[in-house]
């Protein structure tokens, strides 16, 4: 099979806007499933400042296995526009929007596809795909979580004294103020972000790429306001009941290295969830798990496929 290429959209998926309930115009990009008939479908939702173009690589892997895929952008980000003070910084309201997105998303998703349905997300993505579910929105047959946002670094600080902090900063101005500096170059990526993110640094080097092709999908620091929040939808996730509602097979994908959400959070969600597996890297594996050296992106891809496996069956 000829080598994938990172940095084209492949013959088969289609780019398209999704129309949200209030009519905001939200990309997505499907791709059809590979062979006669399709095992199933599944819904892939990025992270913060994520663009889908970041893990084509993997979503039409999914879809060479027979998978029907879908990937969408969460409004206000990537080519779905901006909701903050100028045109980098990712800002929201509330977390609630979003789920209300998703929720919505996910009705229409599942009336057009076959099942079963699967439902996958990374990093704020994964928190927010857990937090539809544990809000009884959606119904998923199964769950796939990379590195879920489910508590922020630096871990050694309660996550009530960081939500203090940040809802002091929002009353001290305008809550879609960026809330760290960026890049001192525009639309470029900040020195040493890949050690954050990736060892490999040829697919580091895709992002800036297909920020240079498209410069919409340009994004920089988040807001206060999206601290804030994104602060007060963790404190949500952690209320007692709240995780132990998910009563389906989670997968969760995360590492110990990771230097942008809380790995402890992770390992105590996980003992929370009836129904969770938890796949723990250490060193060899930064934040963008799918976007690691083959080495790692391999064994996190072939977990996943009997993982799928085993809840198709079940699904049957």
């Amino acid at each position: 099979m000829p080598k994938f290429d990172r940095r084209a959209i492949p013959a088969s998926a289609r780019e398209s806007y999704w129309r949200a309930v209030d009519g905001y115009p939200v990309r997505r990009i499907d791709w059809p499933a590979a062979g006669a008939a399709a095992r199933g479908s599944l819904l892939f939702m990025p992270g913060r400042a994520d663009a889908y173009e970041k893990y084509l690589e993997t979503l039409d892997g999914w879809s060479r296995q027979g998978w029907r895929v879908t990937a969408m952008d969460w409004r206000g980000q990537s080519g779905s526009g901006r909701l903050g003070i100028d045109a980098v910084t990712g800002h929201i309201d509330d977390f609630a929007i979003w789920v209300q997105d998703l929720a919505a998303f996910w009705g229409q998703w599942k009336e057009e596809t076959p099942g079963p349905h699967m439902l996958a997300g990374h990093s704020m993505g994964g928190h927010l795909v857990l937090r539809t579910v544990a809000e009884m929105m959606i119904d998923p047959d199964a769950l796939i979580l990379s590195a879920p946002m489910l508590g922020l670094n630096p871990d050694c600080v309660p996550n009530f004294l960081l939500h203090g902090l940040a809802r002091l900063m929002v009353v001290m101005g305008n809550p879609k103020r960026p809330a760290w500096k960026w890049s001192e170059k525009p639309g470029a990526l900040p020195a040493e972000r890949s050690t954050l993110l990736t060892h490999d640094k040829l697919r580091y080097a895709d992002e800036q790429w297909w920020r240079d092709a498209r410069p919409e999908l340009v994004m920089g620091p988040g807001s206060w306001g999206w601290i804030e929040r994104a602060l007060a939808s963790i404190e949500l996730l952690e209320r007692p009941g709240m995780l132990e509602r998910v009563m389906l097979p989670v997968l969760i994908l995360a590492t110990r290295h990771d230097r942008l959400v809380s790995s402890g959070a992770i390992i105590r969600a996980a003992r929370r969830i009836s129904g969770a597996e938890l796949i723990l890297f250490g060193a060899e594996a930064y934040h963008e798990i799918f976007r690691e050296e083959d080495a790692v992106r391999d064994r996190a891809l072939a977990a996943i496929r009997e993982f799928l496996d085993r809840v198709t069956l079940l699904a049957d």
